[in-house]
């Protein structure tokens, strides 16, 4: 490889850092009107009136829009409800209530003020399992389970072997519960939206990660035809899972917009960020695991309970019981409906949370058993999905030994509580994988007489370097200098098909693509020879990979050291190890960049942030950055990271995923290091300050 596997740095940083780049924020349309949206201060209520008309009279207000005059289904705010861009009742303090046009911020904020709300309170629930008591009211018709895709008002089930046989057949059960808070995606990037009408054609500018998506679901929404909207994203911040759809924001803007008959800027504050866009669902896991003497699994089997929120976006799902080999499994989680903010996807959504879960379990087990952490993994970590598919390529035993070996885990693992002092040092471990799918993609490139490959791909640059991967693979599939290679993307006008950045797909779909199109042009170029003139060649690919009779993952162990000062409550990370088997590395420099931010986030996870909620009123308590305690670069320990590059027959050049992989294991694995540290074990995230002192005491 020439272009392939050098630390590469990115194509765009001096357009991010001079500032010139443009963001969604930056774009300022003439005419440009400001918008702001009225919530809800009530966690479940029935508007019973709504009075807009002293905020239509204030000089400089354009258009007001309720659910009076407004009923738009927002379709990928609900994959089970029907839920519109203004609902009635609301369901959560922060549902929109109404949207205001005006001539700049000021103006509609003062007529947000103006709109009279009457509102009939009702009984609300911020608790999962209360939720699904018999007698709690119904948030939404039918009851407050979830349904499934079938409409099914049942919980998400997957079995193997037989339970009951085995934890019968088990010389040992253990049993565990666990909780995890609801954490928002908390990117930098504010939630801005704007939109202008040009006739019946629509453009939005949006922050989000999929601009073939955002221009489905308005389309859709607004049942226009597709043609016909215009999604463009030049630049966007982070994403983290929470912008690869078309928002309420984006249509409101739209709307706005369109009885305004000018462009409308839609901006959210922070704190309308963190209750009004969805976070990663809390979670009440009940573990029993069947285990024979020697430390062998026999027998998993959870029952668990995933905040929802008010509405449903997301699968729910509690992940990480894949990760071991085990004969008889069960699972039964329930996504339940809570007068909350809503949750979905917050990269690897269903996993930092069940391996917190699981692998406490599995720590836990081990230190009853007396046997070192390390060795209860390798005996017990899977070999084949589910017990059953075999692996495209498998780099999780090679994690587990050489992060161990950087780590010097021999040396430093002790039994629980060995240390004596005040300030007490303990190790922990925990492993992670992640589907790395294949699947439909376009790419586009172009070449005319000058020698520069204009490389069209649908794909935003949510943070992981996207651009830089798509110009890397290029270069390397045409054989050419990086240099020699432009991308252009985030226009829908102008790019094709991308499934978006979510699920750490990108390099799999999208650079697969790429590949794809290269290959089709050098063919037209040894048939034709280079163009010269105005003759240009284009090649093309939309190819749609599928993987028969295996499954495809990535996969990660993490190993870290904390100190705890048993006096005050304080958890410091001193040293942290990161093997993660991501296939080929594309871009090392950035590989590593992704590592580091996906550890940083479930530190901030693990040790800080949660929303909290008063009991007594629905409201939330600390929505924003320093109420959530976001991570910041004080916060974040260095971070050693190593990678096992394993040979792979899929994707481009064998890369597999390393976008959401490392946010998998490090809850679990700091949660660990302090019961190695402590003897204590915490159950409930965030191992925050209080709880530490309440479970030392």
């Amino acid at each position: 490889m020439s272009v392939l596997g050098q630390p590469t740095p990115r194509i765009d940083a001096a357009s991010r850092v001079t500032g010139s780049a443009r963001y969604t924020g930056d774009v300022r349309l003439p005419g440009m009107l400001f918008a702001r949206v009225l919530r809800s201060p009530h966690p479940h209520a029935r508007i019973t009136a709504i009075r807009p008309e002293r905020a239509l009279a204030l000089d400089g207000v354009k258009a007001v829009i309720t659910h009076q005059n407004c009923r738009i289904v927002w379709s990928s705010g609900d994959s089970r409800n029907t839920r519109y861009l203004f609902n009635n009742p609301v369901r959560f303090v922060g549902d929109a209530v109404a949207a205001v046009a005006a001539i700049d911020p000021h103006v509609a904020e003062e007529a947000l003020q103006l709109i009279e709300v009457s509102y009939q309170t009702l009984p609300f629930l911020l608790d999962s399992e209360k939720a699904l008591q018999p007698g709690a009211i119904a948030i939404h018709p039918g009851g407050n389970l979830s349904p499934n895709e079938a409409g099914v008002r049942q919980p998400e089930v997957y079995r193997r072997g037989s339970i009951d046989d085995g934890l019968r057949e088990s010389e040992l059960v253990y049993e565990g519960r666990f909780t995890s808070a609801h954490v928002n995606n908390a990117q930098m990037e504010p939630r801005v939206s704007v939109a202008s009408w040009d006739g019946d054609e629509l453009t939005v500018y949006a922050s989000t990660q999929g601009i073939s998506n955002c221009q489905r679901d308005l389309a859709k929404d607004l049942n226009l035809p597709l043609e016909r909207v215009r999604v463009v994203c030049e630049y966007m911040g982070g994403g983290f899972g929470n912008k690869n759809q078309c928002h309420d924001f984006d249509l409101m803007a739209a709307v706005l917009a369109q009885q305004a008959g000018v462009p409308v800027r839609l901006e959210l504050t922070r704190k309308e960020d963190y209750v009004a866009v969805h976070g990663r669902w809390a979670t009440h896991q009940y573990y029993k695991i069947g285990v024979s003497r020697d430390g062998t699994l026999q027998a998993i089997q959870l029952r668990g309970y995933s905040d929802m929120g008010a509405y449903r976006k997301s699968s729910g799902s509690i992940a990480g019981i894949e990760l071991y080999r085990c004969p008889h499994v069960e699972t039964t989680v329930h996504p339940v409906h809570t007068n909350t903010a809503v949750a979905a996807n917050y990269r690897a959504p269903a996993y930092p949370q069940g391996v917190f879960g699981l692998d406490s379990m599995m720590d836990q087990i081990a230190h009853e058993l007396k046997i070192d952490p390390l060795e209860f993994r390798l005996k017990n970590a899977t070999r084949a999905y589910h017990d059953e598919l075999p692996y495209t390529s498998y780099g999780l035993e090679d994690c587990i030994r050489r992060g161990a070996d950087v780590f010097e885990w021999r040396k430093r693992w002790r039994r629980a509580a060995s240390d004596t002092g005040v300030v007490k040092r303990g190790v922990g471990m925990a492993m992670g994988s992640f589907a790395a799918r294949v699947g439909r993609s376009s790419a586009v490139i172009r070449l005319d007489a000058s020698g520069r490959y204009a490389v069209h791909v649908g794909v935003t640059d949510a943070g992981g370097g996207a651009k830089t991967t798509m110009a890397i693979i290029a270069a390397e599939a045409l054989g050419v200098p990086l240099d020699r290679v432009t991308i252009v993307s985030g226009d829908t006008d102008r790019c094709p098909y991308s499934i978006g950045e979510s699920g750490s797909r990108t390099t799999n779909f999208t650079g697969y693509a790429v590949v794809e199109a290269a290959r089709d042009l050098k063919q037209q170029i040894e048939t034709r020879g280079l163009p010269t003139g105005s003759v240009v060649l284009i090649g093309s690919a939309t190819p749609e990979p599928v993987i028969k009779g295996a499954a495809r993952y990535s996969f990660a162990a993490h190993f870290v050291e904390v100190e705890v000062d048993v006096e005050v409550g304080g958890l410091r990370v001193v040293k942290y190890v990161a093997a993660h088997d991501s296939g080929r590395i594309v871009n090392p420099l950035t590989a590593r960049s992704q590592v580091k931010g996906g550890v940083t986030m479930g530190l901030g996870m693990a040790l800080h942030e949660q929303l909290l909620y008063d009991p007594r009123t629905g409201r939330p308590l600390n929505a924003g950055y320093y109420g959530a305690r976001v991570m910041t670069h004080l916060d974040a320990p260095d971070v050693e990271v190593l990678f096992v590059e394993t040979q792979d027959a899929h994707g481009p050049y064998g890369a597999k995923p390393i976008g959401e992989p490392p946010i998998i294991p490090s809850v679990a694995a700091v949660a660990n290091a302090f019961f190695n540290a402590t003897g204590r074990r915490i159950r409930d995230l965030p191992i925050s300050r209080e709880r530490i002192l309440e479970v030392l005491a």
